[in-house]
């Protein structure tokens, strides 16, 4: 007799869920429940066209002075250590022409999976970065920003991030992937030289 009641008690709790109503659609399809967006459902990365190790980069020489004119990043750049990447090397440039800022990041600590996990509670989606795979980030409630990830080495990611540094007119995420892509194509393109 108790076991019964322990199936049917489990039985109940595992129905209550899916009894539970839905939120209501708006007019548009959508949820009115605020989502946050997961990368499992990104299918699996394809592989390299090789390895581009980050150990002996230095942040802040990968973008050549010219690349860094065709991409309006006239002041110097300021490296630093990223804590948020296992204290991975990094460097910042400003647009004082755009206001926009570009960030580099040679994460040496772990792999580009890291944005596939379900933990990451990010929308990615897959790119491509002169032939490298990648990933273009963005984080729910944060729009003012947009990321994108190459993955450059075994254990190893190059993380790009494209922010509005406070223009007077507010760019939108799409500009700022955009934006984000053309530095990271330009980012890949300087490791290339660096073979």
């Amino acid at each position: 007799m108790r076991a019964a009641r322990v199936i049917i008690a489990t039985l109940c709790a595992l129905a209550l869920p899916a009894c539970t109503p839905s939120p209501e659609n708006t007019a548009d399809g959508r949820s009115d429940e605020p989502v946050i967006a997961s990368a499992t459902s990104v299918p699996p990365m394809p592989p390299r066209p090789g390895e581009l190790r980050l150990d002996d980069v230095d942040p802040c020489a990968v973008l050549s002075a010219d690349q860094r004119v065709a991409l309006s990043l006239d002041n110097p750049p300021s490296a630093y250590v990223e804590s948020s990447f296992g204290n991975a090397k990094a460097c910042t440039m400003r647009s004082t022409i755009s206001g926009n800022v570009v960030r580099l990041a040679l994460v040496t600590v772990e792999g580009i999976g890291v944005w596939l996990d379900e933990n990451a509670q990010v929308d990615a989606r897959q790119t491509t970065v002169n032939g490298f795979p990648g990933l273009t980030v963005r984080t729910p409630g944060m729009d003012n920003v947009c990321n994108v990830e190459v993955d450059v080495a075994e254990g190893q990611f190059l993380d790009v991030m494209f922010r509005d540094g406070g223009n007077e007119k507010k760019a939108k995420q799409d500009t700022l992937c955009q934006g984000a892509q053309r530095a990271a194509e330009a980012a890949v393109a300087g490791l290339l030289q660096r073979r």
